[in-house]
């Protein structure tokens, strides 16, 4: 992608600015919730427009609360749009902010799908985009630069494998689906079935949306329990939050969230760490939402045209954690 025509006047600020990133210095971050500003070129910052999923949940806060901080270390105005769970409301925010002009989006997408037209406005404005957390699936990968988050296909590998290990790969179990259409969503399902569909012994007996939400976790697991009762071994849940409110369901029901029933899960959020140490979530295998350094380092270079070896996806390591040492590394989570 060539960037020389819109702003290489900025080009050797830009650069500047990401090698103080790099250094750890840091200065005044402009945010918006919104989404207005002060013009992209008005404060003489690179301006980057930040567009969320939304505020739902524990890892989604620490996601852009890492965003923000790392906007600010770099030297960036960062405005930012909610997009409220409503992917429409997304490509609004999108719209918007190649319309203002800015510099550069980091665009957290809510589903896969149905990003072609907004992102196409934003290359013919040579707007450069980088997705952030959740993948896009588009007809054209120049529509954006690289992909910055987790394996959440290996998550779900994770998940399965840690399963097979305490069960000896015999279990009933129950799903809590994350938002559909996600690729976490996708990808969670995926990587979890490709495991256990080597082992006849683990058998899932539903499987149903959670939409990522804790109370509808809960929603969800009170219709698991109240069809399937004490045939129920399992729950994998595709995040934390909706692991809590299942916990909180199996608690209602008069069982024991832990023990009668054994909760595997992802994200790695505090509040599932101290479920852990409660004895009441089993694992939960790290997704790491401490995503805004890396996705501002990569955005210095993209304005800086330094792009000739940058991959196209650029995935994070994550980690199994299990009740049994939760105790010990609680006090070290920054999330």
């Amino acid at each position: 992608m060539s960037l020389t025509t819109r702003r290489s006047c900025r080009f050797a600020a830009v650069a500047t600015l990401s090698l103080m990133f790099l250094f750890g210095c840091s200065s005044k971050t402009d945010t918006a919730g919104t989404g207005e500003g002060s013009g992209a070129d008005g404060a003489g910052k690179p301006v980057i427009g930040f567009v969320q999923t939304g505020s739902e949940g524990d890892w989604r806060k620490a996601h852009t609360e890492s965003v923000r901080e790392a906007a600010e270390a770099a030297g960036y105005e960062l405005r930012f749009a909610d997009g409220q769970a409503k992917q429409e409301n997304q490509i609004k925010a999108l719209s918007s902010f190649v319309a203002q002009g800015v510099d550069g989006i980091i665009l957290a997408p809510l589903v896969e799908t149905g990003w072609d037209n907004v992102l196409e406005k934003a290359k013919k404005r040579n707007i450069p985009v980088l997705i952030l957390d959740r993948q896009v699936d588009v007809k054209d990968d120049s529509l954006y630069v690289t992909y910055i988050g987790a394996d959440t296909y290996n998550e779900g590998r994770l998940a399965a494998e840690w399963l097979i290990e305490k069960t000896g790969g015999k279990a009933k179990v129950v799903e809590l689906q994350g938002t559909p259409g996600a690729s976490p969503t996708i990808n969670r399902f995926n990587g979890f079935r490709d495991v256990i569909g080597d082992q006849p012994g683990i058998e899932i007996i539903a499987s149903q949306s959670g939409d990522f939400r804790r109370s509808k976790g809960k929603e969800v697991m009170e219709a698991f329990l109240k069809k399937h009762g004490d045939e129920i071994e399992v729950v994998y849940a595709h995040n934390d939050d909706m692991a809590i409110g299942a916990i909180q369901a199996i608690e209602d029901a008069g069982k024991k969230p832990g023990d009668d029933i054994i909760l595997v899960s992802i994200d790695g959020v505090r509040s599932a760490f101290e479920a852990m140490v409660e004895g009441k979530l089993n694992c939960t295998v790290e997704c790491n939402p401490l995503q805004g350094p890396m996705a501002f380092e990569a955005m210095g270079k993209i304005l800086a045209g330094d792009i000739g070896d940058m991959p196209k996806k650029q995935m994070i390591k994550d980690e199994v954690y299990e009740r049994e040492t939760a105790k010990d590394v609680i006090g070290s989570r920054k999330y």
